[in-house]
């Protein structure tokens, strides 16, 4: 079965074959960063636009790209929420107008529960990582941080997750406090390693031995604070030493949480996916942990971190495995919460 992945939460438009749920015939992501960069974040509205502008062309250099039309595809998935309403439309309504004209099934899916798949994609000529159940989940990105148990690919449930600003929001924000551009965790990753991350000692908060949930505002204003009584503007090393001390307190505060759900949860297996889990100390201290605990650890591969049509295209293969089938009425679930 040849899936087609559509994935449009956000600021990227992102297309991907994938047969028989697993393996990557082709994955097509169209960034909008240089359109956000000017603002230092995503405007919903130009985002929307831009989806309208790339979803054709994207879908098209998929299919080119997996040497099939779209007479070839079986089903398509698609990012029925969580993210922008407006940009989460344009997916959904290109996968419906396909669905009908080509009378093929199509299914919506959480992305949330996508993001921890992709440990489990693979292409042609890759080694085939086989996932265990259960295992527990730390999906960091831009808009969520979250630990989430999966029991089998389509049952999960949320242990824990942010109080107020996901980690990505709060790297993309010190980002633009430090002057370093749009997206703020690229471009801290790379600032950080010129710099000393014991330079500056910001706060790590747990909330508590065990606590599950996460915060990441009060580090936020934490380095603004430090920055307004710097008293003068930041030299190129002071940016890097912030960027470094920043991003150690954050990626501390993640990996502890994730060995303290593990234990929580009872599983032996977990999994960082999302944008966030692009990060390089964060993957090195992640590897250490696991290492330190005799956990098992898989990472998404970071071509498959970021939002892209891969993901959903597996999640949705295991749906339709299943019966599901999605009728025109299905809406976009912009606040879609999972359990």
């Amino acid at each position: 079965m040849l899936i087609l992945g559509i994935e449009s939460s956000c600021d990227d438009t992102a297309a991907a074959v994938v047969e028989g749920g697993r393996k990557v015939l082709s994955s097509v992501v169209s960034s909008q960063d240089d359109i956000h960069s000017l603002y230092g974040g995503v405007v919903p509205e130009l985002a929307s636009r831009r989806h309208i502008e790339m979803i054709v062309p994207v879908v098209d250099e998929a299919l080119k790209r997996a040497s099939v039309t779209m007479n070839d595809i079986d089903a398509i998935g698609v990012t029925q929420g969580p993210g922008l309403v407006g940009s989460l439309l344009i997916g959904l309504s290109f996968a419906k107008s396909v669905s009908y004209v080509k009378s093929i099934p199509y299914v919506g899916v959480n992305h949330l529960e996508a993001h921890p798949l992709a440990p489990f994609l693979y292409e042609e000529g890759e080694e085939v990582t086989e996932p265990d159940f259960p295992h527990l989940a730390l999906v960091v990105s831009g808009g969520h941080t979250a630990l989430i148990r999966f029991d089998d690919y389509t049952t999960s449930r949320v242990i824990g997750q942010t109080r107020d600003d996901a980690a990505g929001e709060a790297f993309d924000k010190v980002g633009k406090m430090l002057g370093l551009g749009f997206p703020g965790g690229k471009a801290i990753d790379i600032a950080a390693r010129s710099g000393d991350p014991k330079a500056v000692d910001f706060k790590r908060t747990y909330l508590g031995k065990g606590n599950l949930e996460f915060s990441f505002s009060g580090i936020k204003t934490g380095v603004h604070t430090y920055l307004s009584n710097l008293g003068h503007e930041p030299s190129e090393q002071e940016k890097n030493d912030i960027a470094a001390s920043f991003q150690e307190a954050v990626v501390d505060v993640l990996v502890r949480k994730l060995k303290w759900g593990a234990e929580a949860a009872g599983v032996s297996t977990i999994v960082a996916a999302g944008g966030v889990a692009c990060n390089s100390r964060l993957r090195a201290k992640l590897s250490e942990m696991a290492d330190r605990e005799g956990l098992r650890l898989l990472l998404a591969p970071p071509k498959y971190c970021s939002d892209n049509g891969a993901m959903i295209a597996l999640l949705a293969w295991q749906r339709l495995e299943k019966g599901e089938r999605a009728g025109l009425d299905l809406n976009a679930i912009p606040n879609w919460d999972l359990l």
